[in-house]
């Protein structure tokens, strides 16, 4: 999560998967497991709720409000969905995330179209996440071979119900042969950490801005647990980050490095402000906001995939430091590549 001089924006992320993957499974999992955070839902019934994520999952149906008919992608435009997120995204709703589960016919990119196509400034794309059956994945591909495509989108793929499979290596190791960066995560009964897909709400009331407790939380509480699937690298440094340096290594992030999580300090190029970023998947974005008073200038990441290299990205983030040798002044071009995604437009990575 980020925090913006217009205020807070909510991650919308959009859940999608052929009938019967586990969709529907995986979203009332989150809502069991989102450790006090407050979820708001657009569901493949064809309505926005607002969830309070300590209440009974089932309590979903009786909060729909019907959009009429057909899959999401189909039933409403783009403007029409921004009066759901505009419903969702309300400060006096006090959600941390929102969710799109579409239908299981529902295209992806449509719906990721529609939701960076949204001029809703309290909101920012949260990703694309694809549900997958292993045990009748063979057969989906088969009857609907538009998956491959599906899957070359997503920024996460859930690989569920492995429990019902004897050859689950062979079944991620087709999927992870369709996918673009993305990372997979075997599953059973829809069961993803949270804290893979969103920043829980921290046990006391958020002042401002996350601080490095809450951003790698999971490396304290969650060891052992679902955790034990992803691993989580965390960056520190006193000195502040070559913006050129950074861009490259985020251009050339490595299959598998879902979400990076932050705060960056550009030193001499920018002053006043320290950069939060927020990729998840392709998705990178940067939100430069003024640093707090009173608190030391430093760059302070985490990074959380599957089968990511730790010691790699520590040997590159280190490459990024500036270096004591340094110029002193900045160049105005060295922002460029930073302020490519800083845009308030957003860029359509299904594109």
């Amino acid at each position: 999560m980020v925090v913006r001089s217009g205020g807070r924006q909510i991650p919308v992320v959009v859940l999608a998967g052929f009938l019967g993957s586990g969709k529907t499974t995986l979203l009332n999992h989150l809502l069991h497991r989102s450790g006090g955070s407050r979820i708001g839902a657009v569901v493949n019934d064809f309505g926005a709720v607002e969830i309070d994520a300590m209440a009974v999952a089932g309590a979903l149906g009786d909060s729909t409000v019907s959009l009429g008919n057909g899959c999401l992608c189909c039933a409403v435009d783009a403007s029409e969905l921004d009066e759901y997120l505009e419903r969702l995204a309300r400060p006096s709703a006090g959600l941390d995330v929102i969710v799109i589960e579409a239908s299981g016919l529902a295209e992806p990119q449509e719906l990721v179209r529609m939701v960076l196509a949204s001029e809703h400034p309290g909101i920012v794309y949260g990703g694309l996440v694809e549900v997958v059956d292993a045990a009748e994945f063979d057969d989906t591909r088969a009857r609907h071979p538009e998956i491959d495509r599906h899957l070359a989108l997503a920024d996460l793929v859930v690989v569920n119900k492995v429990d019902r499979v004897t050859d689950e290596a062979r079944v991620l190791r087709l999927v992870r042969s369709l996918v673009d960066r993305a990372a997979v995560v075997p599953a059973t009964h829809g069961r993803v950490d949270p804290e893979f897909l969103f920043d829980c709400r921290p046990g006391e009331e958020r002042v401002g801005q996350l601080s490095f407790d809450d951003l790698h939380r999971d490396d304290r509480e969650h060891a052992g647990h679902l955790h034990a699937a992803y691993d989580s690298v965390s960056f520190v440094s006193e000195r502040p980050l070559d913006p050129r340096r950074l861009i490259r290594f985020l251009d050339s992030r490595p299959a598998g490095l879902y979400r990076i999580k932050g705060y960056v300090d550009f030193g001499p190029y920018d002053t006043r402000n320290r950069y939060a970023v927020h990729a998840v998947g392709r998705f990178l974005r940067f939100y430069p906001e003024p640093r707090p008073a009173g608190t030391e200038r430093l760059t302070q990441l985490v990074l959380i995939g599957t089968d990511i290299d730790a010691g790699a990205l520590r040997t590159e983030l280190e490459a990024c430091v500036s270096g004591d040798g340094d110029a002193p002044h900045a160049d105005e071009q060295g922002m460029w590549g930073v302020l490519r995604y800083v845009r308030e437009a957003e860029e359509d990575p299904a594109a």
